[in-house]
């Protein structure tokens, strides 16, 4: 008896697992393109801001604008969410 009761705990443990892996799977690809953009743009931040900052302005407007971009895409995930 005991071994059926351990055999179906870890029965419906791996099918938790299971599930809750494709939940998280269905969160992590959801609006892949709009994760992808978010994700050039962080990288973009990165370089940007290891940048030397002699650009006559240039490279502070970029960033800039590279941070305007990330806020519109995560308002953009955000809304597709909601509708």
């Amino acid at each position: 008896m005991a071994t059926t009761a351990r055999t179906l705990t870890i029965a419906l443990a791996a099918a938790s697992a299971g599930l809750l892996g494709g939940l998280s799977f269905s969160v992590a690809a959801d609006q892949p393109l709009m994760q992808s953009a978010l994700s050039h743009l962080e990288a973009a931040e990165r370089d940007l801001e290891r940048a030397t900052p002699d650009k006559g302005g240039h490279r502070a407007e970029a960033l800039r604008l590279v941070r305007a971009a990330q806020k519109e895409v995560r308002q953009g995930i955000k809304f597709d969410r909601r509708h």
